[in-house]
């Protein structure tokens, strides 16, 4: 049997029963264990599906089309962002030139960063404000204030961005999907995130797990073009992707 005509078997079955063991799709397209097994893999690759052990399941990717604002977004992971962000501030040396997306998870990392020597640029009025208050020396970049996410977008804020160096990128993001990769609502939003990757040696996305399965308008990045850092990683099968830091809260 045609490999085309096995993954529409195997489509099928999910479609049907929503599960399906790797025995089943076998004893459905005679096709041997490994067969299937790489067949299942091939179709996760392309978001058709979700590999479990043992078999697969429907995938699960939840659409986001609005964004929470930042008082909403505050308010929730608070436990789960709080290790994320200092981790991530702990990868941050003196002599460091970083951008700090505007975002909350982003924003906590400042919480952990007094005394730090680094440079710092970001696109988010909260970091800026924050920044201020712990005495860290930074500069935020001009352009549209966008309302909700209180976030610096639009053709100025690119074009100041490209003037920068960074040794690391620190940004927050809305949805993690194999396909899609990092995804978020908002097409400004998603350039200037993409431009500050495009401008960092290292390019870090901290996102808690509830991230992972979504997708959201507009992709930033593939995720090979990122480390992710979460406090729990639900599917292994990112770990082909990219690299992964899982961090205990």
């Amino acid at each position: 049997m045609l490999a085309e005509k096995r993954f529409e078997l195997i489509l099928q079955e999910l479609s049907d029963a929503r599960t399906a063991s790797v025995m089943r799709l076998c004893e459905l397209t005679g096709a041997s264990e490994a067969t299937i097994r790489r067949d299942l893999t091939a179709l996760a690759k392309q978001g058709r599906l979700n590999k479990v052990h043992g078999g697969a399941v429907l995938a699960a990717s939840e659409f986001q089309g609005e964004e929470p604002d930042v008082p909403t977004k505050t308010q929730l992971f608070q436990f789960e962002k709080a290790a994320i962000a200092k981790y991530a501030a702990g990868l941050i040396s003196h002599d460091d030139v970083i951008y700090l997306d505007a975002g909350t998870t982003t924003m906590r990392m400042i919480d952990y960063l007094g005394g730090c020597k680094a440079t710092f640029v970001t696109n988010g009025i909260a970091c800026a404000h924050r920044m201020l208050e712990m005495g860290l020396r930074a500069y935020i970049i001009g352009g549209y204030l966008k309302p909700g996410t209180w976030a610096v977008v639009g053709p100025t804020a690119l074009a100041e961005l490209g003037k920068y160096n960074f040794t690391k990128a620190f940004l927050g993001i809305n949805g993690i999907t194999i396909r899609q990769g990092f995804t978020t609502p908002d097409p400004e939003e998603a350039a200037i995130k993409a431009k500050a990757a495009e401008q960092s040696y290292l390019t870090y996305v901290l996102a808690d797990s509830s991230k992972f399965e979504k997708v959201s308008a507009v992709t930033v990045l593939p995720l090979e073009k990122a480390t992710i850092i979460t406090e729990r990683l639900p599917d292994p099968d990112y770990l082909e992707q990219t690299v992964i830091k899982e961090v205990s809260h």
